[in-house]
């Protein structure tokens, strides 16, 4: 059963989403001593924030019933008179509020988006409103509109030389070139210096890079990751396949931070100034939150490295932190999804430095895509069996038309359907296939005939002709990122991740010597820390609770959370014993790679949850997570919620 104050959280509408219950910053500053020494501006922020967040929020208490959890509405205003200065990033929950209202509608907590979104939802629902007529029936004013999966864009792979599509690939259609000029423009990237392909997914990009590295000459591959990726394994078995040598950070335990030393000598080496290889750096973890110094990228590049920077787990603006314009490194790998909370799915940029692109070597792989426009989509949904989530269709040709040169085919927007079966979550009404299949063939052979009627009412917006007839492209997502800037964007999470930190470790089992519900990894209260948290949850024997099972019982009750696995876990002679108890094995762990020799103890790590706040993420979200951790504080918490299903006739989770 669930708790009363996780039933609060899933019904109560806060009033964050505008200023009034926000108190004024100056309402909290105390008066500073005279007596008070000086001390530096940057220490000082860092000090006193880590200092507020433990001793202001539910300071000396202990939760050991998930009934005993503070009220919503209290936790609020101990939070704002924590954090004053929450109360200025009001904005970012009217956007929420404005422009993605499906998530007050589903009930539905978002803590697994990593990327950026392009569209927000508002924008979703303005390009199908015109697809599709009223339906007869009414709806309550209370219920979310209609829609349809509606993808904006689809997917067309194609298999290329990365090398020639790098610097002879040419603008592509009027819709790749138009999102190419945003996404750098979003990014503060130079068109004059680096160049990009449109990518499947991250791990495509990574893996694309891979085989057009010359790993013949730079022998070396060196990683910084604490956690296990889909996208580095798929390099470093495709490097070692090229005779790379595999090389990867440590991460010292407990607080998961980069073991220095060994890193600096991987990277330094011998002094002779001779050729290293491919040096993979994520700006920080997408599981503990961790951020690494932007000094690793400068010692590497001083040391004959080429530099790959994934910067697929920043916030949406953390790249304007980040020094791109002095650190200039050869590759840069990111993500985008399509809207926030809707539709993850979406593609990845690869960015090569020009000057670097020269030395990739010659090679025909997978992995690079086209951005379908919405007349060859349009064609292609009658041709396919419309079940994939990402429409990814092999065209036949490449006609004139599909190159948006001309007004007549403006109609090439981002916004027809993929599907029209998936309805919008939490619906309670239905939209008759063939309804949907008619209104679809009536748009078709409209165009056909050059209606301008029909391409007026697909156009929404989404691509504008400008009179030079090149093409704008409008993405709400980014916009709204643009609008709010670093500092609020960065304030605000800073905020939430912090207090759901402090959260968690408040929680203890009760008749026991203080044994923790919760246990965090990585950084734990921290003004520079990510918003992404690491974590496990323990029973009352000291027992974790498997990842897996948290996450499906986390989204059955509507909240979305990931799971992965840390490793290359470095632990000193103290930690010995501690070791034996959280380090696991994967079953998998045989397959090493012949890079490796043998040595590879990647198998070695520890499974967990994972949570990751974007820029749309609220008081209420992490509130939803941490009254739905607590509801493990109840020893029969688990066997309460199996039996539940089990009566329900639904499927039982299998662990």
């Amino acid at each position: 059963m669930q708790s009363a104050s996780f039933k609060e959280a899933s019904q109560v509408c806060l009033p964050a989403c505008c200023p009034s219950p926000f108190l004024s910053p100056l309402q909290h500053q105390q008066p500073q001593s005279k007596e008070s020494k000086p001390r530096s501006t940057s220490a000082a922020c860092r000090h006193d924030f880590a200092e507020t967040t433990a001793s202001s929020i539910f300071p000396n208490t202990q939760f050991t019933n998930h009934e005993s959890l503070p009220s919503l509405e209290d936790s609020l205003t101990e939070f704002t008179k924590a954090y004053p200065r929450y109360s200025e990033t009001h904005q970012v929950d009217q956007i929420r509020t404005q422009d993605y209202y499906h998530l007050t509608f589903s009930n539905h907590t978002c803590l697994d988006y990593l990327g950026i979104g392009l569209f927000s939802y508002s924008q979703l629902h303005e390009s199908s409103k015109n697809l599709i007529a009223s339906s007869s029936h009414s709806l309550p004013p209370s219920s979310p509109p209609q829609i349809l999966d509606i993808p904006f864009f689809g997917l067309s792979c194609k298999t290329g030389n990365l090398k020639m599509q790098l610097l002879h690939g040419g603008e592509g259609s009027g819709l790749e070139s138009a999102m190419k000029k945003r996404i750098m423009s979003f990014l503060n990237i130079s068109e004059n210096e680096y160049c990009m392909v449109f990518t499947a997914n991250k791990t495509s990009a990574f893996k694309l890079l891979a085989e057009s590295y010359p790993f013949q000459s730079n022998r070396r591959l060196l990683t910084v990751y604490d956690y296990e990726s889909e996208a580095v394994d798929s390099m470093i078995n495709c490097s070692a396949k090229k005779g790379a040598k595999i090389m990867s950070a440590e991460f010292s335990w407990p607080r998961l931070r980069i073991q220095s030393a060994n890193l600096r000598k991987m990277v330094v080496g011998s002094r002779k100034k001779n050729k290293r290889g491919l040096f993979v750096f994520p700006l920080h973890s997408r599981m503990t939150g961790a951020r690494y110094p932007f000094l690793w990228l400068n010692i590497a590049q001083e040391n004959g490295w080429h530099v790959l920077v994934d910067a697929c787990a920043l916030g949406p603006k953390d790249t304007d932190s980040f020094g791109l314009s002095l650190l200039r490194p050869d590759f840069l790998v990111c993500s985008f999804y399509k809207v926030f909370g809707e539709n993850p799915s979406g593609f990845g940029c690869l960015f090569v430095k020009k000057s670097t692109a020269q030395l990739l070597e010659t090679s025909t792989s997978s992995g690079i895509v086209s951005l379908i426009p919405t007349e060859r989509l349009f064609r292609s949904v009658d041709e396919s069996s419309g079940t994939d989530n990402e429409v990814e269709m092999k065209s036949k040709s490449k006609s004139k038309e599909d190159e948006l040169a001309s007004p007549s085919i403006i109609s090439d927007h981002l916004s027809v359907p993929a599907q029209s079966g998936r309805l919008e979550r939490g619906q309670t009404y239905e939209i008759q296939h063939e309804e949907i299949t008619a209104k679809l063939k009536e748009l078709e052979t409209a165009e056909t005939l050059g209606s301008e009627k029909a391409i007026d009412n697909i156009q929404q917006g989404n691509l504008k002709l400008k009179e030079s007839e090149t093409l704008e492209m409008e993405c709400r997502g980014l916009d709204q990122v643009d609008s709010l800037g670093l500092t609020l964007i960065s304030n605000r999470a800073r905020c939430l991740i912090n207090w759901l930190v402090n959260a968690l470790t408040k929680l203890k089992h009760p008749n026991t010597e203080g044994i923790p519900l919760v246990r965090i990894y990585g950084p734990k209260i921290k003004f520079d820390r990510g918003p992404a948290l690491a974590f496990n949850v323990y029973d009352w024997k000291g027992d974790k609770v498997e990842p897996v099972l948290v996450q499906k019982l986390a989204d059955r009750s509507n909240i979305s959370l990931s799971y992965g696995f840390l490793h290359h876990i470095w632990f000193a002679d103290k930690y010995q014993e501690e070791k034996n108890k959280v380090i696991e094995r994967k079953s998998n762990e045989a397959k090493g790679t012949a890079g490796n020799k043998g040595k590879d103890k990647s198998g070695e790590g520890i499974h967990v949850v994972t949570a990751a706040l974007g820029f749309l993420a609220s008081f209420q979200d992490i509130y939803r997570l941490w009254a739905f951790i607590a509801q493990f504080l109840d020893a029969d918490f688990v066997e309460k919620e199996r039996w539940r299903y089990t009566a329900l006739n639904q499927k039982t989770f299998e662990v």
